[in-house]
């Protein structure tokens, strides 16, 4: 996806904290998982092993090896791997990594994924739901389970698992620099009931002490909110160029325009100046914490 262009709007959207649409990936992504899937199986079928057997060299049961060959399912880069040894493809398998992995994500988020990838610096405002790079796994379940219509179960787990790979910015070396204001209602609702609450809450005074993590939190009581146009991310690559994302009721853009994206990063600086410093954050997360 070419994102180059001053803005470039999209329909049936990816939400960073809801989701993405209703298939593992859209009909050209699914393309590639289909092919990736013929090509497992004529693999499976050649060494003479049986889905069951096949299955459990690679710790998945038989209908898990199905949903692979039948483009239901996408494995993971570490799965293909270890397929490819199991079958000895020679690399025949393990060619498919990166483009499996873009296919996970819809035509138009792939380029978001590629710059969260690919980022020196992330600015990320929520307003709503906790963002996905800060998101739990229980979580990520509890808030898939409540989409309307409802998401079959392997759908939930390959958002989940798709959700869970992009957090491996945080360990990414050298490590980028990143911020989130959160807004307080992000931090209140109890998502998946109070076991989740606290898991979530315990996770985010975690990820709030690494070095390259800010954590602020937005009180709901601030009369000044810069926020006002809703939630929004900002990313600059180590060209220097910046990018933003925004997404609203099913609809995302990815916005390149300099002075745009100039204007979103000095908002965002104005917005965490008037949220609490990363230090009051963390307390008021504790606060929180103890209170449940």
């Amino acid at each position: 996806m070419a994102v180059d262009e001053a803005s470039v709007s999209f329909g049936d959207g990816w939400d960073n904290d809801d989701g993405m649409a209703a298939r593992p990936a859209d009909r050209s992504g699914q393309g590639v998982i289909n092919a990736f899937g013929r090509s497992m199986k004529m693999l499976r079928l050649r060494s003479g092993m049986e889905r069951a057997e096949f299955g459990q060299q690679l710790g998945y049961t038989a209908s898990s090896i199905a949903s692979f060959e039948q483009g239901r399912r996408i494995p993971s880069p570490r799965t293909i791997d270890r397929a490819d040894e199991v079958l000895e493809a020679g690399g025949l398998l393990s060619v498919w990594k990166e483009q499996m992995e873009r296919a996970q994500f819809p035509v138009f988020f792939q380029g978001m994924a590629a710059l969260e990838k690919a980022a020196i610096e992330l600015l990320a405002y929520d307003t709503h739901v906790l963002n996905g790079l800060l998101q739990t796994e229980e979580y990520m379940r509890a808030v898939l389970a409540m989409r309307r219509p409802p998401l079959d179960q392997e759908t939930i787990d390959q958002r989940v698992a798709a959700r869970l790979a992009r957090q491996d910015i945080f360990d990414r070396r050298p490590a980028p620099l990143l911020s989130f204001v959160l807004e307080e209602s992000t931090v209140r609702h109890p998502w998946g009931g109070r076991t989740v609450h606290r898991g979530q809450l315990e996770h985010l005074l975690l990820t709030g002490e690494r070095r390259n993590v800010e954590i602020q939190i937005m009180p709901t009581d601030r009369e000044d909110n810069a926020g006002v146009d809703g939630a929004f991310t900002v990313i600059t690559r180590k060209d220097g160029k910046r990018f933003m994302y925004t997404e609203a009721q099913g609809t995302s853009a990815l916005q390149t325009d300099p002075e745009q994206t100039t204007l979103a990063a000095a908002r965002y600086g104005i917005i965490r100046s008037q949220a609490l410093t990363p230090r009051e954050s963390l307390d008021f997360l504790e606060r929180l914490l103890r209170s449940l």
